[in-house]
């Protein structure tokens, strides 16, 4: 689904009237279109349903009046609560009335009881009242109707037309008399504001409608920014042929695990078994191993040289003699901020190996090779990982190879020397920066989880759920989409993809547990299979 400005959004309308597909035909497209929607989702073919439209002034009150009248030929019982008083010869509304449905004035003599009545034994309501182009404050008779509307409100399924009234659709604001919404259906696109905070806590499921705008008018803009949804994540999973062996699937290697955190990488590698990838090894310290290989049964195993429990300098040479065999290595699960740990990385990430205790750009395995010739497989970087790269100078720039970046808020501070609160205050623009600065793919995790890659697009996630605010979270993330670049999937595809079905599967397991509360990252993993199907 596209996410535009609002002013692109017009711009797109503009350029198709002009070119002979009028704001008519848009209008009686958007409000049938409106109309199959809402009785695919919600008609009761037993008993009908009753549904109830909020009417404003603008051209999504015409949208709603269209949707009213279509859904009334459908077997529905439809009224009109009309906010602002439409033109006499209004035509939307003439239609609405020859096809049976009931106006409510609210500018009429007892119109407050008969609205109240209407909207308490409606099923659906239609929130028409105000469109895209609204700005806040809200005018203060709509504001003081939607406060009354909103108190008749229990059972009702909201349905906001393009976008709930009282939201600003540019900056994601909101209007206190904002109603919830169970599903927002937006017209062609979906508009920026909604995919922020707190826009997005007031729109519900978010889908999009087609308003048959020629391609030419699309093409007056050219966003590259889109909100994932099933259709999109699904799409970029790779095949599995039947015939297959673990070979195609793809080797990921976990490089982390620490005494303080040995769950770490058992938690990415397992999710990376889950989302298909062939064989996992994880090289973990040696001491740890004893304690966590029961827990994940099908990885195989590369000790590492330690100190004090966390990956130690020289264990880089061994590493190096295994990625000929790795295609995507995982950084960063539980590998701790040892000192030690930091100069691990260093050498690992910028190919630098010692020989006879000097950095002199080869290494020794049986015979002498030099690291030139050594090929860092795409990576993704995680957790601990992102700290210890954020401590190497000029890491961006001496990073060998590409692959995709995982930071929360803080990580992603302490990587662009911004405030946490510079990062979430424009969370799109800063990823997008980065991942051009970077020539990486940078995942950006919190609620609307970002991904942005460095040719300029960017996906968002939509979901925002306390579910994903546990410990491990992040390691699952990580191996999800190091198990789909294993399996092929280019980088970006793999952290839309892994990003969309970890926020669904946190969704799944908070309805099977009940809550989002008892929600653990071993949850997210085990609800994978069920998403995935």
């Amino acid at each position: 689904m596209r996410v535009v400005t609002v002013a692109e959004m017009k711009q797109v309308e503009a350029f198709a009237d002009a070119h002979g597909y009028s704001y008519e035909m848009m209008m009686v497209k958007a409000g049938n279109e409106l109309s199959r929607v809402v009785h695919r989702h919600y008609f009761d073919q037993s008993t009908g349903k009753t549904v109830v439209g909020l009417v404003g002034a603008g051209n999504n009150g015409g949208d709603t009046l269209v949707a009213l009248s279509s859904l009334s030929t459908l077997g529905w019982h439809a009224s009109a609560i009309v906010f602002k008083t439409r033109p006499d010869d209004d035509k939307w509304i003439r239609a609405f009335v020859e096809n049976g449905g009931t106006v409510l004035d609210y500018e009429s003599r007892g119109a407050e009881r008969k609205i109240k009545n209407a909207v308490e034994s409606a099923n659906v309501l239609l929130d028409g009242v105000m469109g895209t182009g609204a700005r806040l404050p809200l005018d203060d008779e709509i504001a003081r109707h939607l406060a009354e509307i909103k108190k008749f409100l229990t059972r009702q399924i909201v349905v906001a037309v393009d976008c709930p009234s009282g939201v600003d659709c540019d900056s994601g604001e909101i209007s206190p008399e904002t109603l919830d919404a169970t599903l927002t259906v937006c017209m062609d696109s979906v508009k920026q504001g909604l995919v922020k905070l707190p826009a997005f806590l007031k729109c519900g499921e978010i889908v999009t409608i087609d308003l048959g705008i020629p391609k030419a008018a699309r093409l007056e803009i050219s966003t590259t920014r889109q909100l994932a949804d099933h259709e999109m994540a699904s799409n970029l999973l790779p095949q599995r042929p039947r015939d297959a062996h673990k070979g195609i699937f793809g080797t990921v290697m976990v490089v982390g695990g620490s005494v303080n955190f040995i769950g770490a990488p058992v938690l990415a590698a397992k999710s990376a078994y889950r989302i298909g990838a062939g064989l996992v090894q994880m090289a973990i310290p040696a001491s740890i191993q004893p304690q966590i290989s029961s827990s994940i049964l099908e990885a195989i195993w590369l000790l590492l040289d330690e100190e004090n429990g966390a990956i130690a300098e020289p264990a880089v040479d061994l590493i190096f003699g295994r990625l000929a065999k790795t295609n995507v290595l995982i950084l960063g699960p539980g590998l701790g901020r040892d000192a030690t740990t930091g100069k691990f990385m260093q050498r690992l990430l910028l190919g630098e190996s010692e020989v006879h205790g000097k950095t002199v750009g080869f290494l020794t395995d049986e015979k002498e090779r030099s690291t030139a010739q050594i090929k860092m497989p795409p990576f993704v970087i995680d957790a601990d990982g992102l700290r210890l790269l954020a401590g190497i100078p000029e890491w961006s720039k001496r990073l060998r190879g590409a692959g995709v970046l995982t930071p929360h808020p803080g990580e992603m501070a302490a990587l662009t020397g911004l405030t946490v609160e510079e990062v979430q205050k424009d969370r799109e623009n800063t990823a997008l920066r980065f991942a051009k600065e970077w020539n990486q793919v940078v995942i950006l995790k919190g609620a609307l989880t970002v991904i942005a890659e460095p040719g300029g697009s960017l996906v968002i996630i939509p979901a925002a759920t306390s579910a994903l605010a546990k410990a491990g979270t992040g390691d699952v993330l990580s191996g999800m989409v190091g198990g789909l670049m294993a399996q092929g999937v280019a980088p970006f595809d793999a952290a839309v993809a892994g990003a969309w079905f970890h926020a669904r599967a946190a969704v799944q397991a908070a309805k099977t547990l009940g809550s989002e509360r008892p929600v653990m990252a071993v949850d997210v993993i085990n609800a994978l299979p069920g998403v995935l199907s």
